[in-house]
C-alpha cells in the first residue's frame, strides 16, 4: 500500500510571488519578488511533512511572452528565494496553454490530477488547493481537494476558507478537517 500524505497545491502569482499588473506576465528573475512571509510558510509546512505542490498557469508562454528558458530562470530564481528562507517545494506543475484550450488549465483540475497520478502518495481529498483566484478555488474544489482563497478584502467566492496570504492559510492547511465555507454567497463566477 501506498503510504499517504498531507498535500498543499500552491498558486505561485499572488500566493508566493508579486503578481504582475493585470495582462503582464513575470518574465524576468529580476521580476520575481516573494510576498512578505511566503518563504516562512512554506518552511513551516515543509517542516510538519506536508507535500508542497506548485500549481502555476503560464499563459504567457502560449502568447510568446515568456519562452520556457525565461520561464525555468524564472522558477530557478523562485526556488533560491524559498531555500534562502529555508523552504522549498517537492513538485512543480504548470500549464502553458491559452484559455480553455486544454484541461489542466486552471480552473480545470488537470495540473491536481496529473500531481496524483504521478505521485501516489496524494490523497486528493485530504489536499488543500491554496490560491488568489477563484480558478484556483475551482480546479482544488474539481480535483476534490479543500480549498482556501487569498485576498486581503472581502470576495465572493466558493472556497471553504477565505485568509488574507499564505501565512494566515498554514493553519488551516495543517488542521486537516473540512469546514463549511466562509459565507453563504452567491456562487462566484469562474475565472
Amino acid at each position: 500500500m501506498t503510504p499517504r500524505y498531507r498535500t498543499a497545491f500552491l498558486d505561485r502569482d499572488g500566493t508566493l510571488n508579486v503578481k504582475a499588473p493585470e495582462g503582464e506576465y513575470v518574465t524576468r528573475p529580476e521580476d520575481l519578488r516573494l510576498l512578505p512571509g511566503a518563504a516562512e510558510a512554506v518552511r513551516r509546512l515543509n517542516q510538519a511533512g506536508v507535500f508542497v505542490v506548485l500549481v502555476t498557469n503560464q499563459r504567457g508562454i502560449a502568447r510568446g511572452l515568456l519562452s520556457l528558458d525565461a520561464y525555468a530562470r524564472v522558477m530557478s530564481r523562485l526556488a533560491d528565494d524559498l531555500a534562502a528562507g529555508g523552504a522549498h517545494l517537492d513538485a512543480v506543475y504548470m500549464c502553458p496553454h491559452k484559455a480553455a484550450s486544454c484541461g489542466c488549465r486552471k480552473p480545470a483540475p488537470g495540473l491536481l490530477l496529473r500531481a496524483a497520478r504521478e505521485h501516489p502518495g496524494i490523497d486528493l481529498a485530504s489536499a488543500v488547493t491554496v490560491g488568489d483566484a477563484e480558478s484556483d478555488v475551482l480546479a482544488g474544489a474539481r480535483a476534490g481537494t479543500r480549498t482556501i482563497r487569498l485576498s486581503g478584502q472581502p470576495v465572493t467566492t466558493r472556497a471553504d476558507h477565505l485568509v488574507p496570504d499564505l501565512a494566515a492559510a498554514v493553519p488551516l492547511v495543517l488542521g486537516g478537517h473540512r469546514q463549511v465555507p466562509v459565507s453563504s454567497l452567491p456562487p462566484a463566477s469562474e475565472g
